[in-house]
């Protein structure tokens, strides 16, 4: 078994160790009928907003209108309780969310400890085509919304409110890696830290982006991790191609990793070893500091080639290509435990 230890002693050394684990299931992704993929999202969750998006592509929607389609799934699930509407609160029992939506024009749109709104990633995009801003946050960005006429409701569900009235009895803060996918849980369990990302393109190569989340569950008010910021939960360029990530945010904002997975692909580099490559730079960056931590990141060029890489087993992400087919896969891993 490849230990912890291992892996870190030959990433000091060269920087180029061998990695963990296969890319052969993404390279499945290629083979068949209408190869290359079209949609490409984190977790299990996500093939329920691949086929959102794949469908509003189909019925003549543009990129930016697909993958918001495909953010509203997660946003709107009273089940998950990672994304939107159910998500579990900050420790003083506000549901904050937060978003991003880009294309590969350079436009872009996203808020931060966004309340009362179910649908951050649409507020993202008005921001974007309605301001001459980037980023609205906190109080800025409700009022926002309820001057756009988004309909103003309470987040938190009777679940989430027994879930953060139970964690105050201990107000232990410890996230836990790769909840959403436990067996025991539903997807978005109590402590997930994580979120979806959702990158799209169309054949002639045109990308976009959106990630959207509720944040850590009994996070510090006023936290914003990875997912709203351009350049580390997202970020899409033309021509080159588009990355997301997942997982402990303020690990990916140390390193700008979404937008150095890009710089990496602009280099030459393929979407798969991109992505080994911003996590192999953690790993020696922050050593002990991120043992028991995950970050995960996805990849997606204007050929359809896809990259998905993490910090521990368990990270899934879901793929659909042109034929509409969707499979969800684990991606490789740096740690074997």
């Amino acid at each position: 078994m490849t230990t912890r230890r291992a892996v870190l002693a030959g990433l000091g050394a060269t920087g180029t160790m061998t990695l963990a684990g296969s890319v052969a299931a993404a390279e499945a992704v290629r083979s068949g009928p209408g190869a290359g993929a079209v949609v490409l999202s984190t977790w299990d969750f996500g093939a329920a907003a691949n086929a959102a998006a794949f469908a509003r592509l189909r019925a003549g929607g543009t990129l930016i209108d697909a993958v918001e389609a495909g953010a509203m799934v997660p946003e709107a699930d009273p089940t998950n309780h990672s994304v939107g509407y159910s998500g579990y609160p900050d420790r003083d029992g506000h549901v904050t969310l937060d978003a991003v939506i880009m294309d590969d024009a350079g436009g872009v749109g996203a808020v931060a400890a966004l309340e009362n709104t179910m649908h951050a990633i649409s507020v993202a995009r008005r921001v974007m085509e309605r301001t001459p801003h980037t980023f609205l946050v906190g109080e800025g960005a409700t009022r926002f919304a309820r001057d756009q006429g988004f309909t103003q409701q309470s987040l938190l569900t009777p679940e989430s409110e027994k879930a953060w009235r139970e964690w105050l009895k201990t107000a232990n803060y410890k996230p836990e890696a790769n909840s959403e996918n436990r067996i025991t849980r539903t997807p978005g369990g109590a402590l997930d830290h994580d979120t979806i990302g959702l990158l799209a393109r169309t054949a002639d190569g045109r990308m976009a982006g959106a990630c959207t989340t509720s944040g850590m569950a009994f996070k510090m008010r006023g936290r914003v991790g990875d997912s709203p910021q351009v350049g580390s939960g997202l970020y899409v360029e033309a021509g080159v191609g588009g990355a997301t990530s997942t997982g402990l945010g303020e690990e990916v904002t140390r390193v700008a990793g979404s937008a150095r997975v890009v710089a990496s692909m602009r280099g030459g580099a393929t979407p798969q070893r991109a992505c080994e490559e911003v996590v192999r730079h953690i790993a020696r960056l922050r050593g002990d500091a991120i043992r028991g931590v995950q970050v995960g990141f996805l990849a997606l060029d204007p050929n359809g080639n896809v990259g998905a890489f993490c910090l521990l087993p368990g990270f899934t992400y879901a793929v659909t290509n042109a034929a509409g087919k969707t499979m969800v896969l684990k991606a490789a891993s740096l740690f074997k435990a």
